[in-house]
């Protein structure tokens, strides 16, 4: 079988209290996308729907937004894979593609996280760990990375500040991102001030700032075989590498804690595929939903050596212009986390940066891009690598 590339990509502005429905929500980003890779509905041939399942009343919404977008009869399903959902949901795109089922598949992500209560929402994602043995005793997602945050720091030496340079960074760019929801800038002073928000405490070592913030948010990403691809696009950007993994939903069955074995095992099949070590990824997308989870990515996807990802964010190599950009569209920290659209959010950045059109966050030239989203607390890893 042939190429399978992205010829289409979109995202609804990431906010907080969106005001429609869930059907519009995503409305606002698969619009996006069919317009960019200018074709039809009916040149859809299945679609697949992802997000976190409870944190709206609709039941399987796979079939509504199918009505809703006039994508019927054709098949669709629903997919979840909690935070990687649109990630694994591209690799299934891929999979029907190579398979010849189908030619052109549409991805769409959402997650409407208003529709809670803040603390409703903490427990559902509790949730997404082992309701029998763990999410019962009150465990939260920011106080799971705080545990990795606090291994790093004994083993390796890696300081409060090193993490706050990570927000800082994120800021910079959010303040460009017109799709981000943080858009003001943020300095290491902050952190230290007793009376600003974002050095409150969450879990130590966390504090406001070193967190991720829930949005209401879409994206969509159009999926077509070469021949379709070259057909409809004079831009398409090739997958090049997919690699996912799993581990123990339980931390009791966990051997790592200054890393996340699943990121380290997909990123290592991606590479693979792709036929591409680390030093050749131009810019990357990596989830950064703590700012402990960017450092522990520079390390897991092999950009620098373990213990030593915050020398990286202290040298600004991981901004524009330094060795390996990442998240120059300012992260999940800057731009927020609607889980079921985090993946193809990261995933539509580096197709523009890939092909010259990300305007104030764009990269020199470059060839290659990466995206590592993780689901839950590691509990699921995906890795895609990207080429023009």
């Amino acid at each position: 079988m042939g190429k399978v590339g992205i010829i289409g990509v979109g995202q609804s502005a990431f906010v907080r209290g969106y005001p429609g429905s869930i059907r519009e929500l995503a409305f606002e980003g698969f619009k996006e996308a069919m317009e960019d890779a200018q074709i039809s509905a009916q040149d859809i041939d299945a679609s697949i729907i992802c997000s976190a399942p409870e944190y709206d009343k609709q039941r399987s919404p796979s079939g509504v937004f199918a009505e809703y977008l006039g994508l019927i009869p054709q098949p669709t399903c629903y997919l979840e894979s909690l935070c990687s959902s649109t990630s694994m949901g591209l690799r299934m795109a891929y999979s029907l593609i190579k398979s010849g089922l189908h030619d052109v598949v549409a991805v769409l992500g959402f997650q409407k996280m208003s529709e809670i209560s803040s603390a409703e929402s903490q427990e559902r994602m509790g949730r997404g760990a082992d309701i029998q043995w763990e999410s019962p005793f009150g465990t939260m997602m920011p106080a799971y990375y705080a545990m990795f945050a606090k291994a790093h720091m004994e083993k390796y030496g890696t300081m409060l500040e090193d993490l706050a340079l990570v927000r800082v960074k994120s800021a910079t760019y959010g303040q460009v991102n017109p799709k981000a929801l943080f858009r003001k800038p943020v300095t290491v002073e902050m952190f230290s001030d007793p009376e600003h928000f974002m050095s409150g405490p969450v879990s130590s070592p966390l504090r406001v700032g070193d967190c991720c913030a829930n949005a209401d948010g879409s994206s969509c990403l159009i999926v077509a075989s070469e021949e379709r691809a070259e057909t409809f696009s004079q831009r398409p950007v090739w997958i090049l590498g997919l690699g996912a993994a799993s581990a123990s939903v339980n931390m009791a069955g966990r051997d790592l804690f200054t890393g996340l074995t699943v990121a380290r095992q997909a990123a290592e099949q991606a590479y693979r595929m792709a036929g591409v070590v680390p030093q050749d990824i131009d810019v990357a997308e990596v989830h950064d939903c703590f700012t402990i989870s960017e450092i522990l990515a520079y390390e897991d996807l092999g950009f620098a050596k373990p213990g030593e990802g915050k020398e990286l964010i202290k040298s600004k190599e991981t901004y524009k212009e330094g060795r390996i950009p990442v998240n120059v569209d300012g992260g999940l920290l800057s731009k927020g986390h609607p889980i079921g659209a985090t993946g193809g959010s990261q995933i539509r950045t580096i197709v523009l940066e890939l092909r010259g059109e990300a305007g104030e966050m764009q990269v020199k030239e470059p060839e290659i891009g990466l995206v590592h989203n993780i689901g839950g607390v590691g509990l699921y890893g995906n890795v895609t690598i990207l080429g023009r």
